[in-house]
């Protein structure tokens, strides 16, 4: 018996939708569903030669241009640029900026850059990572329209206790940037004695390295989370490619913005494991398994299964949470982002406006009110708007006030309710919930 066509696929896919209420894109949906079967077993790299931009296949399938520019320019704020002979990049987006052609609300703004280091041994390469993010954090420590919010680098040299939570050997280490600008912070060793972790003390042992900002998006007007996640490696004199934290990241979700940034991804890609796809998919059922299961978030899991599902060739499953994103109603995904500007706005010495976060709720209330319709508008602008409230009795800088902790709670079931009840209509995926979750 043969393969059933995209076509037969994809009528079977949309009776499917209709019956749980998911609205679908027939013609984009097919369209999707046969540039997949020309791809499934083809790892190449494709490069667009009128914009410049590159990546997986399958990850390019995915891309929408419409936002190129303005990624472009937010790039160089959390871009690291090139050393000649010493230090190379390549700069791409990531998570849902990356899928921007289905995820019409994405959450944060991602990066991710391949930094290599031409050092004649690991530890000048490790010393001229941590000068690196040291340099980066005094160069974009506070603009007009954005603040930096932290970076993760270095390991925890030894136990200690630090925010009243234990630290263990190995950790990655959170910094603020006045911890790195002042070289160090106090923590306190498991006796109770006072300890310094000075910015060198987890330098040869950088571990994940990810730097975080807010900013203004001129696009939409609200306050946004850019973050650029760095895969580092040592260049050998010999020419031997080392990767710092141990593992070369696979290249199954970025879309890279310069043509120019092609030479140093071939270098470095050829180096990437042979099991690097099974290590991805694997890696993404575990991030699964904590958002439904510990940190509930049916909508970071749905994104995460997405990538499973396309990468995997179960494409029902792929196309059914394309859909899902793609329709109005997933603008609620844009809580998570309110959330987290909440959540740096309460921050100690926050230098963000209680006002930028009211704004940023307002817009919110008002494309709810715009997208969704009948009871499940109402249900969701009710709690929105209580939320929105308890806002004017926060200020800036102060822990978040008892009105706003419950009343984003209230939200945050409410739009968690709204993801597994559209995912879990479908059988398959409830299954796999299922199944991922009991790992």
């Amino acid at each position: 018996m043969s393969n059933p066509t995209p076509k037969e696929d994809i009528q079977k896919i949309i009776q499917s939708a209709q019956r749980l209420g998911v609205e679908m894109d027939e013609a984009d949906a097919l369209q999707w569903l046969t540039a997949m079967s020309a791809v499934q077993s083809d790892d190449g790299i494709v490069v667009n030669e009128r914009t410049g931009v590159f990546g997986h296949k399958v990850s390019m399938l995915d891309f929408s241009e419409t936002d190129l520019e303005h990624f472009r320019r937010l790039g160089r704020l959390v871009e690291f640029a090139d050393v000649p002979g010493k230090v190379e990049t390549a700069l791409a987006l990531s998570g849902s900026a990356a899928q921007s052609k289905i995820q019409t609300y994405p959450g944060d703004a991602d990066y991710f850059e391949r930094v290599n280091i031409l050092a004649p041994t690991r530890e000048e390469a490790c010393k001229t990572l941590a000068d690196m993010i040291r340099e980066k954090t005094e160069k974009t420590l506070k603009g007009p329209n954005y603040l930096m919010i932290e970076a993760k680098f270095g390991s925890y040299p030894m136990d200690v206790m630090r925010g009243g939570k234990l630290k263990k050997k190995g950790d990655s280490i959170s910094w603020t940037p006045q911890e790195i600008l002042a070289g160090g912070f106090d923590a306190f060793l498991p006796d109770g004695r006072t300890t310094t972790i000075h910015w060198e003390d987890g330098m040869l042992e950088p571990g994940w390295c990810k730097l975080d900002w807010v900013t203004t998006d001129g696009v939409r007007g609200q306050l946004v989370n850019a973050s650029n996640m760095l895969d580092v490696t040592w260049e050998a004199p010999d020419g031997t490619i080392t990767p710092l934290d141990g593992y070369l990241d696979p290249y199954f979700q970025e879309i890279y913005l310069e043509a120019e940034s092609v030479p140093i991804f071939s270098k470095l890609a050829q180096h990437v494991s042979a099991d690097a796809l099974d290590d991805y998919v694997a890696q993404l059922e575990k991030e699964i398994n904590k958002y439904v299961t510990k940190d509930v978030n049916y909508g970071k899991a749905a994104k995460r299964m997405y990538n499973v599902f396309r990468l995997t060739g179960r494409y029902e499953e792929a196309v059914f949470i394309r859909e899902l994103f793609d329709e109005p109603t997933s603008m609620l995904y844009q809580v998570w982002s309110l959330f987290r500007t909440m959540e740096e706005c309460c921050a100690p010495d926050s230098h963000i406006p209680i006002e930028e976060v009211q704004a940023q709720a307002d817009q919110l209330v008002l494309s709810v009110i715009h997208a969704l319709e009948g009871n499940e508008e109402s249900m969701v602008v009710k709690h929105l708007l209580r939320l929105r409230r308890s806002l004017d009795k926060q200020e800036s800088g102060h822990t978040m006030h008892e009105d706003v902790e419950t009343a984003r709670a209230e939200v945050m079931n409410l739009v968690n309710n709204f993801f597994y009840e559209k995912m879990t209509a479908m059988p398959a995926i409830r299954v796999y919930m299922d199944e991922v979750g009991g790992k």
